[in-house]
């Protein structure tokens, strides 16, 4: 559905940030390029979706590697990751940010991967307060379904949308 998201997100004049997982990197480099010539920044989910604390410290070491070479270069100073399910413990934190990454979790969580139902999405993130990052799923109809109606709020509300990478930068 990412060429959908693309579509919409141009219509909406919107940039995003996508936290893309190493192994769809590699199976889709297209998509890859799209988003980025698309104007939205890239950043690693780890390589394979798995919880960053299963990992031992080479083999998540590993997988951040192995996602950045798959992505073109972070444009912040660290390059950013989201480990999957936002699970980790301070020696996992540790091991990202001394392998030169930043950390990102969200603030607001859309829940768009519990639900099917877009105005339950947009209902979840009507709650958003200025510097928040909203969590959303690419590749679920319902929050494409729910995107204009979310951007449109928070516009009217005076929020400028901009990507976690300029969010951090401010």
């Amino acid at each position: 559905m990412t060429p959908r998201y693309l579509r919409t997100l141009d219509q909406l004049h919107v940039r995003a940030t996508f936290f893309l997982l190493g192994m769809n990197a590699e199976k889709r480099p297209e998509l890859v390029r799209s988003i980025v010539a698309a104007g939205h920044e890239v950043a690693s989910h780890g390589y394979s979706h798995r919880a960053f604390p299963s990992l031992d410290g080479c083999a998540l070491v590993d997988e951040l590697i192995h996602t950045a070479d798959l992505l073109p270069p972070s444009p912040t100073p660290r390059p950013l990751v989201r480990p999957p399910r936002g699970e980790l413990t301070p020696a996992t934190l540790a091991r990202v940010a001394f392998a030169g990454y930043t950390t990102v979790l969200w603030s607001l969580d859309s829940d768009d991967c519990r639900t099917t139902d877009s105005i339950e999405v947009q209902e979840r993130t009507s709650r958003v307060r200025p510097g928040e990052i909203i969590l959303m799923h690419e590749g679920q109809s319902w929050t494409l379904s729910a995107l204009p109606a979310i951007v449109g709020r928070l516009r009217r509300s005076g929020f400028e949308l901009v990507t976690v990478g300029e969010l951090m930068s401010s």
